[in-house]
């Protein structure tokens, strides 16, 4: 079941996918999201037999709503880096207290690809409000993530990684570090959270190869992580 509400100002998609949903998974909307979004929780609900909720809420400027701090790799503009944490903020205190009173207690994964892939890792260090992150294909090659990564231990206990084995191939140095900083970031999760609670997935093709898949794929991780904890 799709709906498309407003939350706290925002446009919100949620899709409930089965009866007694046993987690919620969260994800920006933005235009890049909007043409994959449905094929995407599809994906997602035929590839595990867990009943979950997704909430896709709006966003109109990737950079300046996802981006945790200013690197002008990311963009000149001086706003971008300064808004992230407002992000963080709608979602800790509005949409998860919404999502709460309608579903329950239940344990959250906050996703997403490229730049959202990067502000869900970001978050999952500033916020203890998640259970699992899914950062799919992250922009771990904005200036001083492995400083601040080494700084900030995330607080989730689940941690997805991927990327495509052709993203680092690029004339743009700053982008070409993806690799090396995404099998650093999976080696530093591997110390702080232990070996089989996170995992780095190489896909085949650039950063624009099979995003819904690629996603699906981060949430339905996580998703497997948490029923299995459950039930160990």
């Amino acid at each position: 079941m799709k709906q498309t509400i407003e939350i706290s100002g925002r446009e919100c998609l949620l899709y409930n996918e089965g009866e007694k949903p046993k987690v919620l998974l969260i994800q920006t909307l933005g235009a890049q999201e909007r043409g994959s979004i449905d094929t995407e929780v599809d994906m997602i609900s035929e590839a595990t037999d867990t009943s979950f909720v997704m909430a896709a809420f709006s966003i109109s400027d990737w950079e300046v709503e996802l981006t945790p701090w200013h690197d002008p790799t990311v963009s000149k503009r001086q706003t971008v880096g300064e808004h992230a944490g407002e992000t963080l903020r709608y979602v800790t205190d509005e949409l998860i207290p919404y999502l709460r009173q309608e579903h329950g207690e239940l344990p959250i994964v906050l996703g997403g690809y490229s730049l959202d892939g990067l502000f869900s890792l970001w978050s999952g260090s500033e916020s203890d409000g998640f259970a699992a992150i899914a950062a799919v294909s992250p922009s771990v090659w904005i200036a001083g993530w492995q400083d601040y990564a080494s700084q900030h231990p995330v607080k989730t206990r689940y941690v997805y990684l991927s990327l495509g084995d052709r993203e680092e191939h690029t004339r743009n140095k700053a982008i070409a570090q993806v690799g090396d900083n995404v099998s650093w970031e999976h080696e530093h999760l591997q110390q702080t959270l232990g070996a089989d609670n996170t995992t780095l997935e190489w896909n085949p093709g650039n950063h624009f190869v099979d995003v819904a898949r690629r996603t699906a794929k981060g949430f339905v991780w996580c998703i497997d992580k948490i029923v299995n904890s459950k039930l160990s």
